[in-house]
């Protein structure tokens, strides 16, 4: 039955001020509600209005006439429903939500239909929304509602059988990113100081302002004065703040990293700082990310949020300014460790969509963009430890002591362990006296420096990395390095006329790599001389020719890890060897090897999986599943091949492949609720996935918030790959096994999809019968 309307008696409730039905929320439910006397059947209820339909059989709801596609159906006036919010939240979470976490998913054993009264009969007709989908998607429009203080509302049916596609890419555009969005000022900080990842036990909001901003500084004394709930400590790093040993001693007292600050009227006729605002990927990383920003930006040019964008380089350069790196998190823990570096093609891309107004004053940023990776090439990447002289390969090899502490606390337990049993001390107290150096393990030392090195790739974790990381060349480091030294080549010979002034003073690292030039003290201060272009083409064919020599595998037809302590390749077949192409760095053979031969290795039902199951071995309990290895799959490396195939004119797999990810996003979205996670099973085309770090994105109530920041940038970016066919197919939960078995089937498909994304309640219908489609 229906749930009740509550309003007053013998009025009709009307809602004059109607919006397009597929605008963001703030605009549909931004407005007030308005009542008018009744004219039409709330007359016939005289004590009130309370209509109910009577079911067939008691409560047997369920034997209903199922509704069929060829039903007659209003298309002269959309049917729209008259709504107390209040009652219909508890009456669907009642009867839908049968495992009370707040979501109608396919997991629910509810009825999955409800009749609602429509707002043409003032409530008195009632309708079935029928199917997990609009069942669903009607919990999120009435949470919305209650956002903005809704207590009734008029709802469009063609909200809940919106096209599933259309509805998540708005989503993404007008929910999501704003819901991302933090700023450090005194108005963001409450927010972002909040750290999930804290298992220090104090909760005690902390900032740390780099050495040289006295103003900076100041501002956030100011903040803490004026704010005396917030309990703010303020405190001003050292010079060389990515020293191992102070940034251990910062473990126990963990703190949010200052960014960079706009100067702005304070509106009393002074002036004052205030934050640029940047994307947090979400969940429990509640920070700027390095890597995760360089995805997230992709997004957000695709849907045109370009200031965004620009802003998080703008961090980036103070990052490496005043903490000597982009870091892997804008974290004090995060202080000796970077991630990989997308620096450079992140600014190009900015650059090429900012307004053309200002052409000089674009100029000159894009100019800081790339002082600044220059300076973090020569000191983070080609510089000791990183660099292996020998090769002239960089590695992920960042400094810091003890244990990390933003994993949780039972992390390393089983590493542990064997350690606390031969002092025989507790694991609790063993890790305190490791970490303050009462008890010395070089064994252990071992570990967590390539435990380190992990994180530092941002692969954390993959049994491709366990125990070797950071004496690895990696295939997917050295494409982005050969990729920063095009992009700043290109810069200087472009934008700057083949000369670049470098302002900050550091040591050039010698070039070409040697064990003899490295062990030449002699270093070149960067502000001595120019830069030009020919130098740094001169550096990308270096390194292409290192990569050929050490890491392509003509016999397998793929790019591997290089060992450099053992010098030999470490044969993991990874899914990074396609980020050569992203890079441009392999020829145009080695790209027809890695499509005709190797894409198929890790191309499965739903993308890209991140390793072959060979490579990983065998699962077991002593050799638990590792988040990075088969069968999960994850955006960067989705994106990355997706562009990587475009530029090398493989335009049909990358379609092919974008086609999959979406896919698998698009059921995940249609079955549950909504969800937008971290990573999937690209396997079992699941996003609950059984590795030891869970998945993230999926703890909401009700509505979705925020997705997950690199998820949502593949779904926007892999719209853009799709051909409108793909799209309605997509949108319909179209297998690709139908869609890419045989051309008849392809032209099925779209003939279907075409005349579902025509039908709001076909399509609606058709998301539902998902089984009967991966068939």
């Amino acid at each position: 039955m229906a749930p009740t309307l509550n309003h007053p008696t013998g009025v009709t409730f009307v809602d004059d001020g109607h919006n397009p039905v597929h605008v963001d929320a703030a605009t549909y439910y931004g407005g007030g509600e308005a009542f008018t006397r009744s004219r039409t059947y709330s007359h016939s209820h005289i004590h009130g209005y309370n209509p109910k339909r009577t079911p067939l059989f008691e409560e047997d709801t369920h034997m209903r006439a199922r509704r069929m596609s060829h039903d007659e159906k209003s298309v002269t006036s959309p049917r729209r429903f008259l709504i107390d919010v209040e009652e219909t939240i508890r009456v669907v979470l009642e009867q839908e939500d049968t495992d009370g976490d707040f979501q109608i998913s396919i997991t629910d054993a509810g009825p999955k239909m409800m009749a609602l009264g429509t707002a043409t009969s003032n409530g008195f007709k009632t309708f079935d929304v029928r199917g997990t989908y609009m069942l669903s998607n009607l919990l999120q429009e009435l949470a919305l509602a209650r956002d903005h203080g809704r207590k009734r509302i008029v709802l469009d049916e063609a909200r809940l059988s919106e096209n599933p596609v259309d509805r998540l890419s708005r989503m993404i555009k007008n929910s999501f990113w704003h819901s991302l969005t933090r700023r450090i000022d005194g108005d963001g900080l409450e927010i972002i100081t909040a750290d999930p990842k804290n298992r220090t036990g104090r909760v005690q909001p902390r900032i740390y302002v780099p050495y040289g901003e006295p103003a900076m500084a100041e501002y956030y004394r100011k903040v803490a004065r004026e704010k005396p709930h917030m309990n703010l400590d303020v405190q001003v790093l050292p010079p060389k703040p990515d020293d191992a040993v102070f940034v251990k001693s910062l473990n126990s007292k963990p703190g949010l990293l200052a960014l960079a600050m706009n100067e702005v009227d304070d509106g009393k006729g002074g002036r004052t700082l205030k934050g640029i605002p940047f994307i947090v990927p979400g969940a429990r990383f509640n920070e700027l990310y390095n890597w995760d920003s360089y995805f997230i930006s992709l997004g957000l040019l695709v849907d045109g949020q370009v200031t965004m964008a620009k802003g998080m380089v703008d961090h980036f350069i103070f990052e490496i300014k005043h903490y000597g790196k982009i870091l892997n998190g804008s974290r004090s823990y995060y202080l000796c460790r970077t991630q990989p570096p997308f620096l450079t093609d992140m600014a190009l891309q900015i650059y090429n969509q900012l307004d053309r107004s200002d052409v000089e004053s674009n100029r000159q940023w894009l100019k800081r963009a790339i002082q600044a990776a220059i300076k973090e090439y020569h000191t983070i990447w080609v510089a000791e430890p990183r660099i292996d002289p020998k090769t002239g390969l960089s590695r992920y090899r960042p400094d810091g002591l003890g244990i990390p502490p933003e994993t949780e606390a039972t992390h390393f337990t089983h590493i542990l362990e064997p350690y606390a049993e031969k002092h025989g001390i507790s694991v609790l107290e063993f890790g305190e006296k490791y970490n303050n150096g009462v008890l010395k393990e070089p064994a252990l030392d071992e570990y967590f420096l390539h435990d380190r090195a992990v994180r530092e790739s941002g692969h954390d974790t993959t049994y491709r990395f366990e125990k070797r990381c950071a004496n690895l060349g990696t295939i997917d480091l050295q494409a982005l390095l050969y990729k920063y030294e095009v992009d700043i080549g290109t810069a200087i010979r472009e934008v700057f006329d083949d000369e670049l002034e470098l302002e900050e003073e550091f040591d050039l690292a010698p070039f070409p790599p040697s064990v003899e030039a490295y062990r030449n003290p002699y270093r070149e201060c960067s502000t001595s001389r120019l830069q030009n272009s020919e130098e740094w083409f001169e550096r990308a064919d270096h390194r292409r020719e290192m990569i050929d020599k050490y890491l392509w595998n003509e016999n397998k037809k793929l790019y591997f890890d290089y060992d450099t302590v053992l010098e030999k390749q470490s044969l993991y077949e990874s899914v990074t060897a396609f980020w050569a192409l992203w890079a441009g760095c392999a020829s145009e053979e080695q790209c027809w090897k890695l499509v005709s031969q190797s894409l198929k290795r890790f191309e499965v039902l739903g993308g890209l999986v991140s390793g072959t199951e060979e490579s990983r071995g065998k699962i077991s309990l002593d050799r638990p599943n590792r988040q990075w290895d088969y069968p999960y799959a994850w955006p960067p490396h989705q994106i990355m091949t997706w562009v990587g195939l475009e530029r090398y004119g493989y335009l049909e797999d990358a379609q092919r492949l974008s086609y999959r990810f979406l896919y698998m996003m698009t059921t995940a979205f249609v079955d549950f609720n909504g969800v937008v996670p971290e990573k999937f099973d690209a396997v079992k085309l699941s996003h609950l996935v059984d590795a030891e770090y869970g998945n993230q994105g999926l703890d909401f109530k009700m509505v979705p918030r925020e997705g997950f920041g690199w998820m949502n940038s593949a779904y926007q970016v892999g719209l853009s790959f799709l051909t409108i066919h793909m799209r309605r197919a997509v949108a319909t939960c179209t297998s690709p096994e139908v869609v890419f078995g045989s051309s008849a089937n392809l032209e099925n498909a779209v003939a279907q999809a075409a005349h579902a994304a025509t039908d709001p309640l076909g399509l609606a219908m058709e998301s539902l019968d998902i089984d009967s489609l991966r068939a």
